[in-house]
């Protein structure tokens, strides 16, 4: 049995670039959410630092992720928040 493959991606925007990063990923809910292989995509912003964003995501595997990171949505995405990304984190996590 395969297991469930879970992501949480850290994504903090430069200061002044939290409104637009925040529509930008808003962006990728809806087609993302279609796409095959996917379980679970929620958006989470930080209660405290309006700058820091949490997508946290379920695959039913890693070469689902794999279609997903490889998609137009993504790529049009990551050229939309060029130089406005501070920081960005991955984690695959496994449930235990």
């Amino acid at each position: 049995m395969t297991k469930i493959l879970t992501i949480v991606a850290r994504i903090e925007a430069k200061n002044g670039n939290a409104e637009f990063v925040k529509e930008a990923m808003l962006k990728l809910l809806e087609p993302t959410r279609k796409e095959v292989g996917c379980i679970q995509y929620d958006l989470h912003q930080d209660n405290e630092n309006p700058n820091v964003f949490v997508f946290h995501e379920q695959w039913e595997s890693e070469a689902h992720l794999q279609d997903h990171l490889n998609t137009v949505h993504i790529a049009e995405y990551v050229k939309t928040v060029d130089g406005a990304i501070d920081s960005f984190v991955l984690n695959r996590m496994t449930k235990l």
